[in-house]
């Protein structure tokens, strides 16, 4: 038995697939591709599917991933990657296919790309200004402050064809996992940045060392 880790982009409508739905689509695509997938057992077998660092729902991301199983003795990852492009719907492509070289649980933290009005360059300087950020974060817990200027002590807006990007990096882990649309949030409510005109890409996953998640 193999894991096989199937890397793709959730880009343009595809943002708004929830996990849930996503992972229905997966299940299609790869029914349909005649992969040798393996399937769980017992009375409702199901793909074995595991989605790495699962993404908020209107984000966009070009580093996607879920594990499968497959009991193919050497899977040939370029025909997996074939058998898998014509089947994925508008939004999801395929980039590479792979074994996992990495645990999940080996994800630190996370980079985004916030694409905003240019005017957001404004508040990007009110932020700096402070020496504190405080959010409330969410979980299954309660709700919790969290200083966003501990793990993000600047923004470092850049022109973008008439807009101003950030690029930021927040923790992705297991045990805090930021969403920058918190940050987002609190640009809207302290400085009035226009949070529904942005938009927030991934563009990596990296460990808790800062290295590269493969």
């Amino acid at each position: 038995m193999h894991t096989i880790r199937i890397w793709f982009t959730k880009t343009g409508e595809a943002a708004y697939i929830s996990l849930l739905d996503l992972q229905r689509v997966m299940g299609r695509a790869l029914k349909r591709s005649g992969l040798p997938v393996w399937y769980t057992l017992g009375f409702n077998p199901h793909i074995y599917m595991t989605f790495t660092c699962p993404l908020s729902l209107g984000q966009e991301s070009l580093v996607e991933s879920v594990d499968v199983k497959t009991e193919e003795e050497q899977p040939d990852f370029a025909a997996w990657q074939q058998a898998l492009e014509p089947v994925m719907p508008t939004g999801l492509k395929v980039v590479r296919v792979d074994y996992p070289r990495m645990k999940a649980e080996q994800i630190g933290a996370a980079v985004y790309t916030i694409t905003a009005p240019a005017d957001a360059a404004k508040a990007a300087e009110q932020y700096n200004a402070l020496t504190e950020a405080v959010v409330m974060k969410k979980s299954k817990r309660g709700e919790k402050p969290v200083d966003l200027k501990a793990y993000l002590p600047r923004l470092e807006p850049e022109p973008a064809q008439g807009d101003v990007r950030f690029t930021v990096t927040l923790p992705a882990s297991e045990t805090l996992n930021l969403n920058p649309a918190l940050l987002l949030k609190f640009l809207q409510e302290r400085f009035g940045l226009p949070a529904e005109e942005c938009s927030i890409l991934r563009t990596a996953l990296l460990t808790k060392e800062g290295t590269p998640f493969g």
